[in-house]
């Protein structure tokens, strides 16, 4: 194979599938897209760079599932369905395994989730992955952080920690197998799509916690003006992050480990209490674990409790700079 980049492209990130709604998904300088007539567009964009948001040894299908992932629970969290994405890759070389097994993986995600890749770019450099995300909503159904109202009870999706409980096991290189689903959360997030586009019915602000549910509530806290008191011994815990505290830490949760280094990409959201039960029912619809987490308040502070004591922690979440 010839290594220009658009031998690349048409190699690797050239594939059958496609939308009715896309009119030109390459070969120009644009795509071409058409959105349905009472449909609001969301655009959203995440950069992944080895040895930041991936461990080096990362292998090239967990890179292709979570740079997709991350963004798809963008759109989740505005209840947003996906249509349409952009790729833009820097490769260090062309290695063509390497390239097969992450265009593979995009193209089953792809297919999973009805989304057509629209274009990108390629070049040539340390190895980071820059994927665009585009999806639809009704105007009337989309969740905002700025929409938390005093009295609404806070809720999240799964379980939060095990990501940042995997990413010390893969630093520190530990050894051990009842690690490995925090592990698999930590390369594999699931975007809660299917889940976020019928909250939007029951929910009007939501966030996914990629820097951690501190910061990430606390940036609904900002939009919202308003406060949250949060009751820790309500945050779901994995079976594997209970063994990981009383195996290391004994038994004492490490709350800042759990709440501040992000990459759960669950969803946090508020419900007012007359939809709460209509919540609770869609999560068992989805099979998906929901717990409530607290209530919004109008200090406009968060608040962490645990056995009725006051947490405080020293930084909140995960920071670039």
């Amino acid at each position: 194979m010839n290594n220009s980049e658009f031998d690349i492209i048409k190699k690797y990130f050239t594939f059958d599938h496609n939308r009715d709604d896309v009119m030109l998904a390459g070969g120009d300088d644009c795509a071409i897209v058409t959105a349905p007539p009472g449909k609001q567009l969301l655009v959203t964009i995440d950069t992944l760079i080895e040895g930041v948001h991936f461990p080096k040894n990362t292998t090239a299908e967990d890179i292709a599932y979570k740079s997709i992932m991350v963004n798809l629970s963008d759109l989740a969290a505005m209840g947003a369905t996906p249509a349409w994405l952009t790729l833009a890759i820097t490769l260090p070389d062309v290695n063509e395994s390497w390239l097969q097994a992450f265009s593979t993986q995009v193209e089953a995600i792809l297919s999973e989730f009805n989304i057509c890749l629209i274009g990108g770019d390629t070049t040539k450099g340390p190895l980071s992955i820059t994927i665009q995300a585009m999806g639809l909503s009704d105007k009337d159904e989309i969740m905002r952080r700025d929409c938390a109202e005093v009295g609404d009870k806070i809720f999240v999706t799964g379980e939060i920690g095990d990501a940042a409980i995997g990413l010390n096991a893969v630093l520190n290189d530990i050894s051990d197998d009842a690690l490995q689903p925090c592990i698999d959360r930590l390369n594999r997030p699931e975007a809660r799509v299917t889940f976020g586009e019928e909250l939007s019915a029951f929910s009007k602000c939501a966030i996914d916690i990629s820097d951690g549910l501190v910061s990430d509530l606390g940036h609904i806290i900002s939009a919202s003006h308003c406060g949250a008191d949060i009751d820790l011994s309500d945050m779901p815990l994995s079976s594997s992050a209970i063994d990981y505290f009383n195996h290391y830490s004994k038994g004492k949760v490490d709350w800042s480990m759990v709440l501040t280094q992000g990459d759960d990409y669950e969803l946090c959201f508020t419900v007012n209490e007359k939809n709460q039960q209509a919540v609770e029912a869609l999560a068992g619809k989805h099979q998906l674990k929901v717990s409530c987490i607290g209530e919004i308040t109008s200090s406009e502070a968060m608040s962490f409790y645990e056995n009725g004591k006051k947490v405080e922690f020293s930084h909140t979440g995960f920071t670039h700079f």
